[in-house]
C-alpha cells in the first residue's frame, strides 16, 4: 500500500500562531505522522511517505518550544523536508518530485493544509480506484472530492469559537472618508475570512440605519454595478445578520454595547469578541468583556479610528483595509472603471437594474431639463442630491459626483466647476431610455383616457409588451419592471399610490400617477413612435375587429385578444396609442362587457360602423381584397406587380396590405417563391366581398387551427 501525508508546515504555523495556540512542534509533527498512519490503516508510521512542506530558509533560528530548529524537528520525526522557496511553484514541485513516474499509484494521500495551491494536487496525482484522498484545514476545498477533517480535530485542539459585532455605518463612512470604493463583496469575504483565522465564528452581526436613503457610502459589488438597495439580502446569504439602527453613530453604539456586554455574560459565551468600529465609546465595553477573559480585537480604519482606541496597549487592533481587497477612487483606473459598466450593461452580463447612479443621472437630468441647458453649477447638482436625500450631507454628495465622474457618466468641467451627462455612456442611455418609456406610458394613458391614475399591475404588463425595452439586461421580468417604477417613484418622477379596488373597495390596491416634477413629462407622443406607425395600427385594429365580430356574429372583440394578435406590429405602444386615438375619434368603443365564460366582466372593443375612420380602413380593405378576387378569378399569379396594377397605391401603403391580409390569414406566401401568394378563397372576409352565399366562409382563425 502506497500512502502519503503532506504537511504544509508554513501555513501550519502560520495558522497556530494567530489563532494563540501553543503547542510543541514534536508534538504537532508526531501527533500528524501517528493520525495519518491510523487514516490509512498502517500498522507502522514509518510506512508512511511523510513530507514536510516549506521555505525551510525562513526556520533557521532555534524554536524555542524544543531547543532544535523547526527543520531538525521534523527530520527527526521521520519526514522529508521538502524546500520550496518560490511558493508558486509548490504544486509543480511536488508532482515532479513524488509522483511523477506513472506506474506508481497512490491508495492514501492526505494533505494538511488550508492553501488551494498544494490542495490542488488531489486532482493531479494519479491514484488507484479504491483511494482515498484526504484534506485537514479549516475548510472544504470547493470543488474537490476528498475527505474533509478540521486540523484542530486532529491534533486535539479545542476551537475557540468568535463573535462578530460590525458599526457598519461607522465602518463604510470611514473607508468612503479615507477615499475606498466600498466594494461589498471584498468587504464581507475580507471580514469573513480574518474572524475565521481565530476559530468558529458563531454569530456575526452588522448594524446600520437599512433602508434609510443616503446613510451609508456608496457600495458596489465585484463587477462595479451599485447594490445599496440589496445589501441587507447580501448580509443575510452570508449568515450576516442585518440589525437595523437608526442614523447616528449613539444609536448604533449603543445597541452593540449592550449586545456584546450581554452575550459576553453568558456562560457559553464566544471566546473570541470581534467588534468592527474604531469609535472610542467602545472603550469601557472592551474592558468589561476582557474582564471575563474574552478575548477582544477590534477592526478599524487608519486615519478614522479614535486614538484612545490605538493607544489601548490592552487591545488587539486590526485595520479593515489590511485584510480585505478594497481599491481606493484615486487607484482607479477610468478605463477600467467604465470597463465594469459596460460589461454590466449592454453585453449578456446581470440585468440593468436602478443603482444609486440612476439617482445621480436622473436627477441631474431634471435639472438640465429645467433650466434648458447642456452642463449646470456643480454646486447646484450636489445641492440636489442632498435635498433628495440620495446622500447625507455635501461631502457624501461630492464623493457620489467624483466616482460618477470617474465611471464616466458626468463630464465635469473644473475650469468653470459645471457638470453635464455624458450622453454616449450606456448607463446614462439606458436610464433615460426606461424613464421616457415608462413615464410617457403612464403619460399618454392618463392624457387620452382623461384617468386620474394608472393600476400599478396594468402598468408592468404595459412595460412588459413594449419592444423598445428588449435587449440583454433590460425588461428581464416584473421584479425588474418594479424596481425601475419604484426608482422612478423615489426620484419624484412619477408617484405611488393606494385606492379602494374596484370590485372590493374594502382592499386598496397600489397605482402610478405622474409625479410633481417641473419638468412637462404630459406630451402624449411616446418615443420610438411615428405617426405613421399609428396609422398603420389603427387600420390594423379595424380590420381585425371587424372580422371578428362579423365571422363570430359578436358585439365586440376582446381587447387583450387583440392585442395579442397585433402585437407583432408593435414596436413600442403603438397599439395602445391607435385604440386611444380612435376612441378619440369616435371610430371604436372601449368598454367593459359582460363574460357568460368569466364571473367578471371584460374589456373589449367594438366598431362604431358610422365612423369616418372605420368607413374608409373597411373600404380600402375591400377594394383591395377585389383585386385579389380579379387576380384569381383571371388565373393570373399573385405577385405584387400584378396587386399593383389593380391598384393605385404607393409602395407603403401596398406593403402594408399585403402584410395586414398575411397577418389575417387570407393572403399565404408560396414557399421558396418571392413575392408570390396563394388566395384563401373561402376566408369569409373574401367570400363576404365576393358577395357569396352567408355562412359559405371560413375564418381565418380556423383555417389557421
Amino acid at each position: 500500500m502506497t500512502a502519503y501525508l503532506i504537511v504544509d508546515v508554513d501555513d501550519l504555523l502560520q495558522r497556530l500562531e494567530s489563532r494563540g495556540v501553543a503547542l510543541d512542534i514534536h508534538t504537532v509533527a508526531r501527533s500528524l505522522l501517528n493520525s495519518a498512519a491510523l487514516a490509512a490503516g498502517l500498522g507502522n508510521p514509518e510506512d508512511l511517505v511523510a513530507i514536510a512542506v516549506a521555505d525551510w530558509n525562513r526556520y533557521r533560528r532555534p524554536s524555542g518550544s524544543a531547543g532544535g530548529s523547526v527543520q531538525q524537528v521534523f527530520a527527526g520525526e521521520g519526514y522529508d523536508l521538502f524546500n520550496v522557496p518560490d511558493r508558486k511553484l509548490v504544486a509543480d514541485a511536488l508532482l515532479m518530485h513524488y509522483f511523477s513516474f506513472e506506474e506508481q499509484s497512490v491508495d492514501e494521500l492526505i494533505i494538511a493544509t488550508s492553501r488551494l495551491d498544494i490542495s490542488t494536487l488531489v486532482n493531479r496525482v494519479q491514484t488507484t480506484a479504491r483511494a482515498r484522498v484526504r484534506i485537514w484545514g479549516d475548510e472544504a476545498p470547493p470543488d474537490l472530492n476528498v475527505i474533509f477533517q478540521p486540523l484542530e480535530s486532529i491534533l486535539g485542539i479545542p476551537s475557540k469559537t468568535v463573535a462578530l459585532y460590525i458599526d457598519f455605518e461607522n465602518i463604510s463612512i470611514s473607508l468612503s472618508e479615507q477615499g475606498y470604493i466600498l466594494d461589498i463583496d471584498a468587504l464581507l469575504e475580507g471580514m469573513i475570512r480574518q474572524a475565521q483565522n481565530y476559530g468558529q465564528v458563531v454569530h456575526m452581526a452588522a448594524y446600520a440605519p437599512w433602508g434609510q436613503r443616503g446613510g451609508l457610502g456608496t457600495l458596489i459589488d465585484s463587477t462595479g454595478r451599485e447594490v445599496s438597495d440589496e445589501v441587507t439580502s447580501r448580509l443575510a446569504r452570508a449568515n450576516i445578520d442585518p440589525v437595523f439602527s437608526l442614523p447616528g453613530k449613539n444609536s448604533a453604539d449603543m445597541r452593540i454595547a449592550k449586545e456584546v456586554l450581554d452575550d459576553s455574560a453568558h456562560a457559553d459565551s464566544a471566546d473570541v469578541f470581534i467588534i468592527a468600529s474604531g469609535d472610542r465609546d467602545f472603550n469601557e465595553v472592551f474592558s468589561a468583556v476582557r474582564t471575563r477573559n474574552k478575548q477582544v480585537i477590534v477592526w478599524g480604519v487608519r486615519g478614522s479610528t479614535s486614538r484612545l482606541v490605538e493607544s489601548n496597549p490592552a487591545l488587539e487592533l486590526e485595520y479593515v483595509e489590511d485584510f480585505c481587497d478594497l481599491q481606493r477612487h484615486a487607484d482607479a483606473k477610468v478605463s477600467g472603471a467604465v470597463a465594469h459598466l459596460e460589461a454590466a450593461v449592454p453585453g449578456d452580463g446581470p440585468e440593468f437594474r436602478p443603482s444609486q447612479w440612476s439617482t445621480v443621472i436622473l436627477q441631474l437630468d431634471i435639472l438640465l431639463t429645467q433650466a434648458n441647458v447642456e452642463a449646470i453649477d456643480l454646486d447646484d447638482l450636489v445641492t440636489r442630491l442632498v435635498e433628495v436625500r440620495a446622500v447625507p450631507n455635501v461631502d457624501r454628495a461630492d464623493d457620489l459626483v467624483e466616482q460618477a465622474t470617474k465611471y464616466g457618466l458626468l463630464q465635469v468641467d473644473t475650469s468653470v466647476n459645471t457638470v453635464a451627462l455624458n450622453g454616449s455612456s450606456p448607463e446614462v442611455e439606458r436610464t433615460r431610455l426606461i424613464r421616457d418609456r415608462v413615464v410617457h406610458r403612464v403619460a399618454n394613458t392618463l392624457h387620452v383616457r382623461g384617468w386620474e391614475y394608472v393600476n400599478y399591475g396594468f402598468l408592468l404588463k404595459g412595460i412588459a409588451m413594449d419592444h423598445g425595452l428588449e435587449g440583454p439586461g433590460m425588461n428581464a421580468n416584473d421584479t425588474w419592471r418594479s424596481e425601475w417604477v419604484d426608482t422612478l417613484v423615489r426620484e419624484g418622477i412619477l408617484a405611488r399610490e393606494l385606492v379602494p379596488h374596484r370590485h372590493n373597495p374594502e382592499d386598496l390596491v397600489p397605482v402610478i400617477k405622474l409625479g410633481k416634477s417641473d419638468v412637462d413629462l404630459s406630451a402624449p407622443s411616446l418615443p420610438g413612435v411615428t405617426r405613421e406607425d399609428v396609422d398603420n395600427m389603427k387600420r390594423r385594429v379595424i380590420v381585425s375587429v371587424e372580422q371578428f365580430t362579423s365571422f363570430r356574429g359578436f358585439a365586440w372583440c376582446p381587447l387583450g385578444s387583440l392585442h395579442r394578435r397585433l402585437r407583432p406590429f408593435d414596436p413600442s405602444t403603438t397599439f395602445q396609442q391607435s385604440v386611444e386615438e380612435l376612441l378619440e375619434d369616435g371610430a371604436v368603443d372601449v368598454r367593459e362587457y359582460e363574460n357568460p365564460q368569466s364571473d367578471f366582466t371584460t374589456k373589449g372593443i367594438s366598431l362604431i360602423e358610422e365612423s369616418p375612420d372605420t368607413q374608409d380602413t373597411l373600404s380600402e380593405r375591400n377594394r383591395f381584397i377585389r383585386a385579389l378576387l380579379n387576380l384569381y378569378e383571371g388565373r393570373q399569379p399573385i405577385t405584387r406587380d400584378n396587386m399593383q396594377q389593380y391598384l393605385d397605391m404607393g409602395d407603403a401603403d401596398l406593403d402594408l396590405w399585403i402584410s395586414i391580409m398575411q397577418s389575417e390569414n387570407v393572403l399565404k406566401a408560396v414557399p421558396g417563391q418571392r413575392d408570390l401568394y396563394s388566395l384563401f378563397r373561402t376566408h369569409h372576409t373574401v367570400c363576404m366581398v365576393a358577395g357569396d352565399e352567408p355562412g359559405t366562409g371560413e375564418s381565418g382563425d380556423e383555417a389557421e387551427e
